[in-house]
Order: C-alpha cells, then structure tokens, then sequence
C-alpha cells in the first residue's frame, strides 16, 4: 500500500514538472539521455525518473519564484564538460536553476551532475535523495569518472566560501581552488564558465555565527534580515559563457595552474559585471 502511494505521488510530481515545463520543453526533458542499467539507477544511484518528479518544486522556482532568465544555455559542447560557476545564497539554489536551465532550455538538454561538499550527505535524509538526483561528493575520483562517462559535471570552485559570503562581498569572487583545473587538463575536458546573477541578495549575510556553526557542525551559520536562511523571491538571470579550452600537464606546478584558472575566473567576473550593469532591479 504505501509502495502505491509512492508511485502515486511520484506521478503526481512528474506531471507536475511536465506542465509547468510546457508542451516544448516537456519534450526537452522527454530527450534527456539515459544512463541507467537494469536496476534503474547508473552507478552512482542516479535515476531519471525519480528525478524528474523530485524537480518538481524546483521547476516552480525556476518558473514563478525566481523567474529565471537563462541566457547561451545552448553553447555547452556535447560529451564531457566541467560547468564553473559562482556560488552565493546560503542556500545552493543556484546549482538547482543551473540544472533546470540545461534540462529545459539546453539543446541537447543535459541532466547535469553537481559536486556537493562532503558534510552534505551527513545530513538526514539526505544522501539517498541527493545519489537518486545526480549529486555527489565531489572527490576528484567521482570526478574522474564521471568525466569518463561523457557526462556533465557543475562545480563551484568558490565553495562554502562563496555560498556564505557575507552582504559587502557580493558578487566579488571569492578564492579558487585548482582541482577542477587539474581535472579538465588530466581528461581533456572543456570548461564553460557560468554567471548567476540574483542568488547573492535572496538571503544576504548580514554576519557568521562561527561559534554556532562549529557547534553544529556547519560550514557556517548567517543571519540574515529575515533570521533565516529563507530565499527572496529575487530575479535570477545565468549567463553561459564559450567554452574554454586548456592544454597542459594536470601535475605543473600550483602556479602554473592558477594562471588558467585566473582566466576562468575573470570570464566568470566579467559575465557577473555585465549582468549587474544590464539589469534593471533585483527583483525584475
């Protein structure tokens, strides 16, 4: 019985998903390659279809909430690429409208796999769900062969760094690190940098409880105007930038990596400054 209700609800979502997509783009996700074996799960514990049904709210943020505008979603190549893009919020919301955006507006639509920081999965209830939508631990190994599966990989070089800036460091880049560069020149993958503009004020840090966060085990504890982490209903806008594309040793020196990353990352600030200077409001 509760297995039928299951199935149920699952059902009830993924129509869901497929109305708000849209006759078109319900076509899109239709066309979303599968790579699941006989137990309808590849070997990460991804499954489509679970998927699909689990966006649901997701894509009703992406429609209604945030009401996001995806801009060059078509220019990711096929096979193997690394997504690097800013991160801001508090809460990873923008991995989420990066997801939706190249599910419904990428052509061909990509089912892309985010890399989560290890204490993600630690969190009740949630290791399961995060395996059955494509996010992993992103230790270089899950990476590497990931990469090796042609498959599309979101990494936010920033970390927890970036996603729990505080208000007066908005849209100011935080530190890189290297990984995902020596990654891309190890596998010969092409990296497409990527700016979300409208993450940073939907829950603006006004300060970091450190001792709170270190009690709990958090990477951090922010208070912001609301006292919640809570998302405004701000207007996201996520630029795709070219792909790059990088020669060299994946074991060169840290120095010699930080310059390709360097240019990663001002294709990043550059797309986040062009966006500031074009929009019109933070919630239109």
């Amino acid at each position: 019985m509760l297995e039928r209700f299951s199935d149920k609800v699952k059902k009830g979502l993924r129509e869901w998903t497929e109305r708000m997509a849209g006759e078109q783009q319900s076509d899109q996700l239709q066309a979303l390659a599968r790579t699941e074996n006989e137990y309808g799960v590849d070997p990460f514990g991804f499954n489509l279809d679970y998927s699909l049904a689990a966006i649901a709210p997701f894509m009703w943020l992406y429609r209604h909430y945030f009401r996001v505008e995806a801009y060059g979603a078509d220019r990711i190549p096929p096979g193997r690429v690394l997504l690097v893009s800013n991160h801001s919020g508090q809460l990873p919301l923008d991995g989420a409208m990066i997801g939706i955006a190249l599910m419904v507006e990428g052509n061909p639509p990509r089912a892309i796999r985010s890399m989560v920081e290890k204490w993600v999965p630690s969190l009740p209830y949630v290791s399961t769900f995060m395996a059955r939508v494509g996010q992993i631990v992103g230790t270089p190994e899950n990476c590497r062969r990931l990469l090796e599966a042609e498959e599309a990989i979101l990494v936010f070089p920033e970390g927890t760094r970036g996603l729990n800036k505080l208000w007066p460091q908005r849209y100011q880049l935080q530190e890189f690190g290297l990984g995902f560069m020596r990654l891309a020149l190890e596998t010969n993958t092409p990296i497409v940098p990527i700016a979300v503009v409208g993450a940073e004020e939907q829950a603006p840090a006004l300060m970091n409880l450190k001792p709170v966060a270190k009690l709990l085990g958090f990477p951090s504890f922010p208070i912001t105007p609301t006292g919640t982490p809570f998302p405004l209903p701000t207007k996201y806008r996520i630029y795709f930038g070219d792909a790059l594309h990088f020669t060299g040793r994946a074991d060169d020196e840290d120095s010699e990596l930080d310059k390709k990353v360097r240019t990663v990352k001002a294709a990043i600030q550059a797309m986040l400054h062009q966006g500031l200077k074009e929009r019109r409001s933070v919630f239109w």
